[in-house]
């Protein structure tokens, strides 16, 4: 492992309970996780963040009049951090372009679909109502249109017969728990840096 490997740091997104976050820090990795910052200060993953003696961070959206605003606001603390890779892992609200370009080409999502079926919400119910056989989730780079960055890995699990949105939905976050960590993973070990080159060259 490389020094510049071992050093790479990260920061993670969030607004929830911190399924994902929980399943990155679990995995072995050979970079740093700098920060966790949440839009909400009630989400249930500061505090796994902070019993493993990372900083956090809230940047509560309803105080900041226009989208923009935030955004800017936002930025800012996330550039603190100097992270390679700006991990979104629950992060329910949208950024806006002038977010998204400050952190262009390291920054990382990850959408309970197979894009580019499904992008936005409820995905799971859209999925059981279009009759699909096969779901999953996807790993893509964050650009400004939503959900349409350019994909780095997929998993799928089947639809089953009898399936609801509850089942559906926890079937494809074992799938997340294994995909999104490994892909950090592979990223903070630059596995991914020719090939995010091509990526960017083709979306020019």
């Amino acid at each position: 492992m490389s020094l510049i490997n071992a050093t790479r740091r990260y920061v993670v997104l969030v607004s929830g309970r911190g399924s994902n976050l929980s399943a990155i820090l679990a995995a072995s990795s050979p970079g740093q996780c700098a920060a966790v910052i949440s839009n909400r200060a009630d989400a249930g993953a500061l505090e796994i963040a902070s019993a493993q003696g990372i900083d956090t961070a809230v940047v509560p959206h309803q105080n900041y009049a226009t989208r923009d605003l935030f955004d800017v606001a936002l930025a800012d603390v996330v550039a603190r951090y100097k992270p390679d890779l700006v991990v979104m892992a629950g992060f329910m609200r949208i950024l806006g372009e002038q977010f998204v370009n400050r952190f262009e080409g390291r920054m990382i999502n990850i959408h309970p679909s197979l894009l580019p079926a499904f992008p936005g919400t409820h995905t799971h119910a859209r999925a059981l109502d279009a009759g699909v056989k096969t779901h999953g989730c996807t790993v893509h780079l964050v650009t400004s249109e939503l959900d349409a960055g350019p994909i780095i890995a997929q998993a799928s699990v089947p639809v089953l017969a009898g399936d609801d949105v509850a089942t559906l939905s926890a079937r494809v976050l074992v799938e997340e728990h294994r995909l999104y960590p490994r892909v950090v993973q592979d990223w903070l070990a630059g596995n991914f840096d020719q090939r995010l080159r091509e990526l960017a060259a083709r979306e020019c």
